[in-house]
């Protein structure tokens, strides 16, 4: 499964090096130039990462990440042109995970890349769900002593959120990542499989304690049964 990197930068030279760039180092890239339509962008797309240039027309970078870092823990990288210490500071304040100063060298850039993707997601080989474990390892999910039926999808969608621990997941995300669209499709795929997928995890289907619905927006898993705040 590819990661995808959003390249938010209004320099369309700059942008058009990296979507270039990303794309051959294996990567699904998606930009947008005006911060003010970033957020939209980003829901659709779901990103594993955000390039994330820090003066932009509509909204700041700062601002931007701020917004993120409020309900996402999608992994953010700093694009900035500035070289006071004050401004890489804030940034990372913000909850920014890193930052990279124009102009760079190329190479610098994809193994920032790749060193935040490694530290933000290691990847999940078990999962406590209440009295539920399952091992995406061995492809198995027990209740007790009890083996569940999981299918392949059910293991793929379980793994992905478990990966974004509570972070919602929108339905286009999920058709991208787990059914593997490419663009968007009018299907009620995700909810139906996410209806059978709680029949068979939670306790009360109908009153969900892991998998939560954020109405217009998607789903997010909460593992320790919270909600989302």
């Amino acid at each position: 499964m590819k990661k995808r990197v959003l390249v938010v930068e209004d320099d369309p030279v700059l942008t058009r090096v990296l979507r270039d760039n990303l794309t051959f180092e294996g990567f699904e890239v998606e930009s947008v130039s005006d911060g003010s339509h970033a957020q939209s962008v980003a829901r659709d797309f779901g990103p594993d990462l955000v390039l994330l240039d820090v003066n932009l027309p509509g909204q700041s970078g700062f601002d931007l990440c701020q917004a993120w870092r409020e309900r996402s823990q999608v992994p953010i990288i700093l694009l900035t042109a500035m070289g006071q210490k004050s401004d890489k500071v804030r940034g990372l304040q913000l909850g920014a995970d890193d930052y990279v100063t124009k102009p760079f060298e190329l190479e610098e850039l994809l193994a920032r890349i790749h060193a935040v993707l490694r530290r933000a997601r290691p990847f999940t080989t078990k999962l406590v769900l209440g009295d539920v474990t399952v091992d995406f390892g061995a492809r198995t999910a027990v209740r007790g002593t009890t083996e569940l039926e999981l299918t392949h999808r059910d293991f793929e969608i379980l793994q992905y959120l478990a990966a974004r621990p509570h972070t919602i997941v929108s339905r286009d995300e999920l058709l991208r990542a787990v059914w593997g669209y490419h663009e968007t499709v009018a299907t009620r795929a995700v909810d139906h499989a996410i209806g059978r997928l709680r029949k068979k995890i939670e306790e009360k289907p109908h009153k969900p304690r892991f998998i939560h619905t954020v109405h217009g927006d998607g789903y997010y898993l909460a593992p320790d049964g919270r909600d989302l705040q």
